[in-house]
């Protein structure tokens, strides 16, 4: 095996100038740990807001968290993995992971078999995205059979995911999303769709048990309008808020939380799960060479991406 890897790293924040494509030493798995080569990353826009902002991380550091690859080496005392077992994970979220490297090191319970039903690039699509769609609507929500629930950004990452997993629990799904994506997220399982660009949401729905906020701002606010009495906002977007919207929920009579997203093997596990009986199908809006990962971040900044979008390494 060789002594070094190529990986994308950035040594101060800025634009995509500031991401590059470097060798550095192959990752060695602690305790518990495993080493996966690295077929497909995934891109989120967790990725671009930190080379830009920092946010938690101080430069210089390596770039993204989700992966999906072959084992490689299991250190001793794992018992869960072996050399060859396909996989995808979360590894080390939030802190750093270099998830854009052609092997990353990481402890074995960030990661699951990878879907059977999937290549390595939708599988890399999952692990953020989906994890956080199921840790808010499942964990969070406890969403249940025949309960409305609203998610907006409905056709992004994490949208397209979270429509998917409240339809397979049973629950009626309304979506925001641009007219021109209203067929795809009909296929996906929505129930009622609204073109935001042309309607205000809260005029178009109302008695909604749960909001998924996946857009923020000013949207927090109007989102509480049509929540039912002791329904529950979801934010994702704006964790260090949260007491300020929680408060204005209290006073409107529903509920709030936030997610912060963290790896969780048995969340991977029932993501796969739906995946292979059919379910839940990640879309790949479109993949990069690693080399290219600085078009890669300037797609996913534009805003207008229907899915994922995913490195291939």
């Amino acid at each position: 095996m060789t002594e070094t890897m190529r990986t994308v790293r950035q040594d101060s924040l800025g634009g995509t100038e500031v991401l590059n494509l470097t060798d550095s030493p192959l990752p060695i798995p602690g305790a518990a740990g495993i080493l996966v080569k690295t077929h497909a990353a995934g891109v989120n826009p967790i990725d671009w807001k930190i080379r830009a902002f920092g946010l938690w991380m101080t430069p210089p550091f390596g770039v993204g968290w989700d992966v999906s690859g072959t084992v490689v080496a299991v250190a001793a005392g794992e018992n869960r993995f072996k050399v060859g077992d396909e996989v995808f994970g979360l590894p080390s979220f939030p802190d750093e992971a270099a998830g854009y490297s052609e092997y990353v090191a990481a402890p074995a319970r960030h990661f699951a078999r990878k879907p059977g039903s999937l290549d390595h690039v939708s599988s890399a699509a999952l692990p953020l995205a989906g994890s956080t769609a199921w840790q808010a609507l499942v964990d969070g929500a406890d969403i249940q059979a025949g309960q409305r629930v609203l998610i907006h950004a409905a056709a992004g990452g994490v949208g397209h995911l979270a429509v998917q997993i409240a339809k397979s629990r049973g629950a009626y799904v309304i979506g925001t999303a641009s007219a021109a994506k209203h067929e795809l997220l009909r296929e996906l399982g929505a129930d009622e769709l609204i073109d935001y660009t042309a309607q205000d949401f809260t005029e178009a729905v109302g008695d909604v048990d749960v909001v998924l906020d996946l857009v923020g701002g000013e949207y927090e606010d109007r989102s509480l309008r049509t929540l039912r009495p002791g329904g529950l906002y979801i934010g994702v977007t704006n964790p260090l808020g949260i007491e300020e919207i929680t408060a204005k929920a209290t006073a409107a009579g529903v509920r709030a939380i936030t997610v912060n997203v963290a790896p969780d093997h048995m969340v991977l596990q029932e993501l796969a799960t739906l995946v292979d009986t059919g379910r839940l199908r990640p879309l790949i809006a479109e993949t990069f060479p690693l080399q290219d990962v600085r078009k890669a971040h300037e797609l996913g900044e534009s805003r207008h991406t229907t899915g994922k979008i995913v490195l291939t390494v």
